[in-house]
């Protein structure tokens, strides 16, 4: 909704303040000088980008699109299956653990909370330090250490989507200028034509500045901007379940693992502890 609101905005403060104040809107019309521009530009990214990136372009713009994925009742979930988990392992030992990280697709555990259980990364992540911890793992410093170097990495796999978009901002005014200049040769080569006509194409020529400045700052820029703020966003998913996680193996119970993991949230998603409270409270004894 943001992007789209954002959209109609854009166009129609540009577009219809130039209309307003007595511009021709046909003159803008430069379909050729908008292949230059964006052809360019989408060449230039498949040039400065890998695989990985290229591929994950669909997906890129649907995040753009839909934003953040986790709202507050996601978070309060994720608090309830860390309390759910630590309860577990609590009472009946880590052993008791071992169906659920083994076969993570078919956990009762895990899949009582589909909104996590959807999540492969998150699965995989709890699952791998808690077979760590069963394992005889239990240096909490050395494990806080391999998180930060796991989630930093996650974080630098997002950070090359980001700056490929910003590159893409970065990279248009430019090209919107040699789209400006192809326009010049061309209308240097009409010099003959009298006024109007070489006025039409100088005009003709300046839409490349315009409509490479317009995307750059209308557009790529805020996408990136916005690619930012929503995997930082979704980040603190990850930092949440870390600081539960650190917090059970310093050997705090599981009601104040848990709050632990709810203070690493952002204020805007961050559930009350009494919605914390009353989440773990309508959990079943057993799993």
């Amino acid at each position: 909704m943001r992007l789209i609101v954002g959209t109609i905005v854009v166009f129609l403060c540009v577009f219809g303040g130039y209309a307003a104040m007595g511009g021709k809107l046909g003159v803008l019309w430069q379909p050729w000088e908008y292949v230059i521009i964006l052809g360019a530009a989408i060449g230039a990214f498949v040039i400065a980008n890998q695989g990985p990136v290229l591929k994950a372009v669909p997906a890129m713009f649907g995040t753009i699109f839909k934003g953040p994925k986790y709202n507050q009742q996601a978070y309060v979930e994720l608090l309830a299956m860390q309390f759910s988990m630590f309860r577990l392992a609590k009472q009946k030992g880590l052993l008791a653990l071992e169906p659920h990280i083994e076969d993570p697709h078919s956990s009762t555990l895990f899949n009582a909370f589909p909104t996590f259980a959807a999540n492969h990364h998150a699965v995989e992540f709890v699952c791998d330090y808690m077979r760590m911890l069963s394992l005889g793992a239990d240096n909490v410093h050395e494990i806080d250490a391999l998180m930060d170097e796991e989630l930093e990495t996650h974080h630098q796999e997002q950070e090359r989507i980001v700056g490929a978009m910003q590159s893409l901002a970065d990279g248009t005014p430019a090209l919107g200028i040699v789209a400006a200049v192809l326009g010049v040769i061309k209308t240097m080569g009409s010099i003959s034509e009298p006024p109007e006509v070489l006025g039409h194409l100088i005009g003709g020529a300046l839409v490349g500045t315009f409509f490479g400045v317009f995307v750059a700052y209308g557009f790529f820029g805020p996408m990136a901007t916005s690619l930012k703020g929503t995997f930082e966003a979704e980040s603190k998913y990850y930092v949440s379940l870390k600081a539960g996680l650190l917090a059970y193996i310093s050997g705090q119970p599981p009601v104040m693992a848990v709050e632990f993991a709810r203070k690493a949230l952002f204020s805007d998603v961050r559930p009350t502890f009494s919605e914390v409270e009353a989440a773990t409270s309508a959990l079943p004894a057993t799993v």
